[in-house]
């Protein structure tokens, strides 16, 4: 049995795959392919590149009908969904919240009042239209701006499995920037990958607390786990913790969770999931459960007596 790495640079992260196969040679040539495509979506769906298809909606969007590829359009309408059936944690038209915040290209900075209600009344899917007979996407006002941030990873994960599963592929491990992982079939040595969650702020980036946090092992076999947390980004006032994830339907940085974690077969369900999950703290796993039967999640809130978790990973 032959075992491949590969890793590249791609949408602001390090994408890293492991591939176990009988042909070393036709192992990394998949690789490079569901690579190649991660490099291809990001041309695509990136906020920051002026050339992609969401910079040209986000330019021009409040004016005309922007076109863009079906399988553009095709997220944006899962993302929509995905809107719908978390009542607003998540949404992609979140970017002018994150803006203002200062977290856009920046560590974070309190908004003044009137900048942040400008924002918050650019934020919402109800703005977005998306026209299914020819695929365009238009704003019902101006000041709208679309950000896959949450959902663009995971989406680039599942697109780069199915890729490597057409190729012949059957037992591989994918993740991006450790916060999401796809685990594609199982290991040669054992019935399921093992995935570890970094269970601490000082683990995930250096910085203090949680380091008493302990996580349980996850074991995934063809299916992926995100996890999203307040630490990514952040800065303190007032002695609080304010982070990059903003709650949309308050416009105020998250504090209902610190962490969450979701597990499900779809990688561009947990990417989006796990973040809805963290902006409705533990109240969302009976809104997941209800919404993702087989999902697995946790929630991990802050008590004065320390961190508390909630759900369940391991399937038991």
């Amino acid at each position: 049995m032959e075992t491949v790495k590969l890793a590249r640079n791609a949408m602001a992260t390090r994408f890293e795959f492991v591939l176990h196969g009988k042909n070393a040679v036709a192992l990394r040539a998949a690789g490079e392919e569901a690579l190649n495509e991660i490099e291809a979506l990001e041309a695509r769906l990136s906020l920051y590149r002026p050339s992609t298809e969401i910079a040209h909606v986000n330019a021009r969007a409040a004016r005309e009908p922007v076109r863009v590829t079906p399988e553009t359009f095709g997220l944006l309408r899962r993302a929509r969904q995905l809107f719908e059936e978390t009542a607003g944690a998540f949404d992609v038209t979140i970017a002018p919240l994150v803006r203002c915040w200062g977290f856009m290209g920046g560590r974070g900075k309190v908004p003044e009042r009137e900048s942040l209600q400008e924002a918050r009344a650019c934020v919402g899917m109800q703005w977005v239209v998306l026209n299914e007979e020819n695929y365009t996407v238009s704003f019902t006002r101006p000041g709208v701006m679309i950000d896959l941030g949450a959902i663009g990873k995971g989406y680039a994960i599942e697109k780069s499995v199915e890729i490597l599963r057409d190729l012949g592929v059957e037992s591989a491990l994918i993740h991006g920037g450790t916060s999401t992982v796809h685990a594609l079939g199982s290991p040669p040595d054992a019935p399921s990958w093992k995935v570890a969650v970094a269970g601490s702020r000082e683990e995930a980036e250096g910085g203090e607390g949680y380091a008493e946090l302990s996580l349980p092992v996850v074991e995934l076999k063809d299916e992926a786990m995100s996890v999203s947390a307040v630490w990514g980004k952040f800065f303190k006032q007032a002695g609080k913790t304010l982070g990059h994830v903003i709650d949309p339907r308050t416009g105020e940085p998250v504090s209902s969770a610190m962490m969450s974690v979701v597990v499900l077969p779809s990688a561009t369900d947990t990417d989006a999931l796990s973040t809805g999950l963290l902006v409705m703290g533990s109240a969302g796993l009976a809104v997941l459960a209800r919404l993702r039967p087989d999902a697995r999640a946790l929630v991990v809130t802050e008590s004065e007596s320390g961190p508390v978790l909630r759900g369940n990973l391991t399937g038991t």
